[in-house]
């Protein structure tokens, strides 16, 4: 029987790169692309079938910033489908960024500025707001209407034949000290899009808590350093373009600099190919690629994890 692929964020960057890979892999799976509005879901579809003429490609139109949106989607997913073997919970936003130079400076000078540019820890923040359901913008959208998708499509994604799979993308800006559980939707801070990430590592860890015994396996994974329409808002693209040539040699020093969306699904399409009950629950699996260009993945155990689930919070 064929796969059925869910993939949210497919419009552009990894999400897009992601839908190309997995077809490249197996050009059975019947491909589903969750995107914003109607003319993203259909242009999406048509750059996909250009390359993959025979693919087998529908569209759902979500909005994971939006209640009513996730909860009519995740209805006509159930009224659509049997079951989902790949959920690949993708879509993400980081809205007005910005780069404190002094603090870029001041890495330079103590010698912490490859930390900072692999983590962005110190020197990038958000202003984040309120959306139409009272909650913080980028909570919502990165983290909770995908949890709430996951919880309403659970009839598609437990206790089938095989296991079905939750991959979550996260970041390596995802921080455990931007993340705080008296605000967990990092109301008061100015790190949201850190915190919203953290806090997607620690919902997959307890998510296979809930769901291991019901054949649902959830993985994270991280992407790297990857040039998006995000990253671009972070710089006018003037800079991006006078920076690319530095960039390209921090690659030999930064493996999790993998630039390119193709790279950056590394990760992505390695989990597509295991076995889920051989994973490691409290693991993130990062792309990564080398200074000459090879692609590989790496597992680093997230931060925190183990000390979170001991304190029974899962």
């Amino acid at each position: 029987m064929e796969r059925v692929v869910l993939v949210t964020g497919a419009s552009s960057g990894v999400g897009l790169a992601l839908c190309r890979r997995l077809l490249e892999e197996d050009g059975r799976i019947h491909l589903c692309i969750a995107c914003r509005n109607v003319q993203k879901s259909e242009a999406t579809r048509d750059l996909i079938l250009a390359t993959h003429p025979a693919a087998r490609v529908s569209t759902v139109e979500v909005d994971l910033g939006n209640l009513v949106s996730v909860l009519r989607v995740a209805r006509e997913l159930r009224c659509r489908f049997q079951r989902l073997d790949f959920v690949y919970l993708n879509a993400g936003i980081m809205p007005n960024p910005h780069v404190n130079f002094k603090a870029l400076w001041h890495g330079l000078l103590t010698g912490k500025v490859l930390h900072m540019l692999t983590t962005a820890e110190g020197i990038m923040t958000q202003t984040d707001r309120l959306n139409g359901d009272g909650l913080q913008e980028v909570f919502a959208t990165n983290l909770f209407g995908h949890f709430i998708l996951v919880r309403q499509l659970e009839c598609l994604l437990c206790g089938n034949e095989k296991p079905s799979r939750l991959i979550w993308t996260s970041s390596s800006n995802a921080r455990e000290s931007a993340f705080s559980l008296s605000d967990y939707q990092h109301a008061k801070g100015q790190e949201s899009y850190s915190s919203s990430k953290y806090a997607t590592d620690l919902t997959s860890v307890v998510l296979n808590r809930k769901f291991n015994k019901q054949g649902l396996y959830s993985s994270v994974v991280c992407p790297g350093l990857v040039m998006s329409n995000m990253t671009y808002r972070i710089l006018p693209v003037f800079l991006w373009k006078l920076l690319m040539p530095i960039m390209w040699l921090i690659r030999f020093f930064a493996k999790t600099y993998t630039l390119t969306p193709y790279n950056g699904a590394e990760a992505h399409v390695w989990l597509f190919k295991q076995k889920p009950e051989h994973l490691d629950a409290l693991v993130k699996y990062h792309s990564c690629t080398s200074g000459l260009g090879k692609s590989y993945v790496e597992p680093r155990k997230v931060n925190g994890a183990a000390a979170f689930c001991c304190r029974g919070l899962g």
